[in-house]
């Protein structure tokens, strides 16, 4: 999949407005993605949360700690789509 970020903006109630290369775009509640503990704890802090920014070479959002969270996630969350985790097969045999 593995549509890059291009735009991220924070919600309230830790959502976030994601837009993606391909043009699509959507809602992320990330308390459904995460549990605030480890790397993550420090965005349960609303203001903390709000200092997400777009890391241009890997496609997807941080946080001044390096946390992350997976580009497939979001856009499969934002866009109401399937993740194929099936492994490829090369049916041309």
């Amino acid at each position: 999949m593995l549509k890059d970020i291009v735009s991220a903006e924070p919600l309230t109630g830790y959502r976030l407005r994601l837009a993606f290369e391909d043009g699509a775009e959507g809602t992320v509640a990330v308390r459904q993605l995460i549990e605030f503990t480890g790397v993550f704890e420090p965005l349960r802090d609303e203001a903390y949360f709000r200092q997400l920014r777009v890391n241009a070479e890997l496609g997807t959002i941080e946080w001044p700690n390096g946390a992350d969270l997976d580009l497939d996630v979001l856009y499969a969350t934002a866009t109401n789509t399937v993740i194929d985790l099936e492994p490829r097969r090369n049916d041309a045999a």
